[in-house]
């Protein structure tokens, strides 16, 4: 079984947007009809402007959410206080962490201080 990605909310932006190159695209379209997996914050983040596009209230639908548990919020304490990072982020790279996902992320400086989370920037894929 290969790896469970973790998508943050500016992958799915800029899938929504085509801003991809074609072998980027390629790769997040394998991860969003494989196996499409966001954390609440990606959730409400999404679902949180005043207008939403349908195709990512259709995304978020079709997409297991991964909620905050005590888990959770146990890393994303442990996260804020080692790194400057905001609460958001830190909530993702917990959920990250806590369920062995990768994140697949545009912001890979947010993310750059937070030992053992795989990140990977969809749009560094060569």
């Amino acid at each position: 079984m290969g790896k469970s990605f973790l998508i943050d909310t500016n992958v799915v932006i800029d899938f929504s947007e085509s801003i991809f190159s074609e072998k980027s695209k390629n790769f997040v379209a394998g991860i969003l009809n494989k196996e499409p997996i966001i954390s609440a914050i990606t959730q409400i983040e999404l679902l949180g402007f005043s207008v939403v596009p349908p195709q990512i209230e259709q995304f978020v639908r079709y997409t297991t959410i991964i909620g905050i548990n005590d888990s959770v919020i146990e890393k994303t304490i442990e996260i804020r206080k080692l790194c400057r990072i905001k609460l958001p982020d830190a909530i993702i790279a917990a959920t990250a962490l806590i369920n062995n996902f990768t994140l697949l992320t545009r912001n890979i400086a947010d993310f750059r201080n937070i030992e053992h989370l795989d990140v990977v920037n969809p749009h560094e894929i060569a």
